[in-house]
């Protein structure tokens, strides 16, 4: 079967040459006069490659680019550029075109090179790693124009941080800006700065060689090397200590990285994504974190807004996570009848996505018939909520209903801490932080009392 060519270009006699010479070499081609009609092609059907002008007037070509990355990640772009362009066409190359031709093109040798893509990409979509997608389907105004932000900065390779409050998808958002970059095919790879030991975390980080101290058995290659080439995520990045801030601020400055007791320093190119709920700028008032580092980390800052600001998209969340919980469980359909729905709305989820999401695995489980009510949600330890005020009646205020939602996770887990923090989805320090905030009792829990 033929390959199938998308042309795009605003200059009618251009598509008209494009045409005869790729039919002549046994392609199938569909016209395009611009990026949005060339958009609207990729979304009724895939194709086996995009030939792209980089100079149009109602979107250009980077800008189409970009779009089209994210209806199909993985389909190669060959832009044909003027003189005067070439530097976009090299930028566009860089950010994961596969080549570029200057106008005037010889039309032997672009059916050359068209083969010659085709050939390495074996006419076959590559799958994700893991099977991973990034969607930005979404009714809140306010994620739409995160949304735009992400779509600009994944293009890019600045530093990225990324703020919101705990279980609001901060890591989702860094997976989907590596999974949309030019990065994609390369590793993403997360550090957990809340959960790793301060005195582990140098190590977890940079590496070691055999016998720079005890325990060093063998050589380690840190998390930084790891993900050369790709993006490394530092999730809640606020709590590092002053040591390990100044090591990365070093990290920093020129990209290069020396393994604990090594002598030869490595070249490392990452990109570096990080996350956290604190407020740093506090932070840095109290001296707790450098303001030079936060610089270095925040060159574009993304806020994540909180579940309660966004309920809009509380349908269309709570719909992927009970078809996917039962899909991975190979389970019948559960329906989320309208009433269900409406109660979700209502409620404040200080736990934000993770809270949601949690909740309606939990409730699928114990839910009758298929369909999940608004009790099996409070079976799973949701409290009652006030319909007419949209209040909870367990609890007046966020914080209330987090500590109210720690306390359940602990009950489940019989006190276990890092059992209730897998429950909630965070990390054991978190727990430890909103158990002493709170003052929960847990010798009380493991008592049962």
């Amino acid at each position: 079967m033929s390959r199938k060519i998308l042309v795009v270009d605003n200059d009618p006699n251009v598509l008209e040459v494009l045409d005869a010479r790729l039919a002549s070499a046994g392609f199938r081609v569909v016209r395009a006069l611009s990026g949005p009609e060339g958009l609207a092609v990729l979304r009724r059907g895939r194709v086996d490659l995009i030939i792209s002008d980089m100079k149009m007037p109602l979107m250009d070509g980077m800008d189409f680019f970009t779009e089209a990355r994210l209806i199909d990640p993985d389909v190669p772009v060959l832009f044909l550029t003027a003189y005067g362009s070439i530097p976009d066409a090299v930028k566009a190359v860089k950010a994961g075109a596969v080549d570029y031709l200057e106008k005037p093109f010889d039309g032997r040798k672009l059916v050359k090179k068209l083969k010659t893509i085709l050939s390495r990409a074996g006419g076959g979509k590559k799958s994700r790693p893991g099977g991973q997608i990034f969607s930005m389907d979404t009714r809140s105004p306010a994620m739409r124009d995160l949304y735009r932000l992400v779509k600009k900065v994944a293009a890019s390779n600045v530093n990225i941080m990324i703020l919101g409050e705990s279980g609001v998808g901060k890591e989702y958002i860094a997976r989907g800006i590596h999974l949309i970059s030019a990065r994609r095919d390369k590793p993403f790879v997360v550090v957990d700065c809340g959960s790793t030991p301060a005195g582990l975390l140098e190590s977890e980080l940079f590496g070691h060689v055999k016998g720079s101290f005890t325990h060093a058995i063998q050589d380690k290659t840190g998390l930084i090397q790891e993900a050369d080439e790709g993006t490394l995520f530092l999730d809640e990045i606020g709590n590092i200590s002053a040591e390990m801030q100044t090591r990365l601020l070093r990290f920093l400055e020129d990209y290069t990285i020396r393994r604990i007791g090594d002598v030869k320093q490595t070249t490392v190119n990452c990109r570096i994504i990080s996350a956290t709920n604190a407020n740093l700028t506090e932070d840095i008032r109290a001296g707790k974190f450098r303001q030079d580092l936060y610089y270095r980390l925040r060159v574009v800052t993304l806020t994540v807004p909180p579940l309660r600001e966004r309920k809009e998209d509380i349908p269309l969340l709570a719909g992927h996570f009970v078809k996917r919980f039962a899909e991975k469980n190979g389970l019948p359909p559960v329906k989320l009848p309208p009433e269900t729905v409406a109660w979700l709305c209502d409620y404040p989820w200080p736990g934000n996505i993770r809270e949601l999401k949690n909740a309606i695995e939990a409730g699928a489980v114990v839910c009758k018939d298929g369909v999940l009510r608004a009790e099996d949600l409070r079976l799973t330890g949701l409290p009652e909520i006030d319909t007419e005020t949209g209040a909870s009646s367990v609890s007046l205020s966020l914080e209330e209903a987090e500590r109210h939602t720690i306390i359940k996770a602990l009950e489940q887990s019989k006190g276990v801490q890092a059992r209730a923090a897998r429950l909630l989805g965070i990390s054991r320090r978190a727990i430890h932080y909103k158990i002493k905030k709170y003052g929960i009792e847990v010798a009380k829990i493991q008592a049962g009392k």
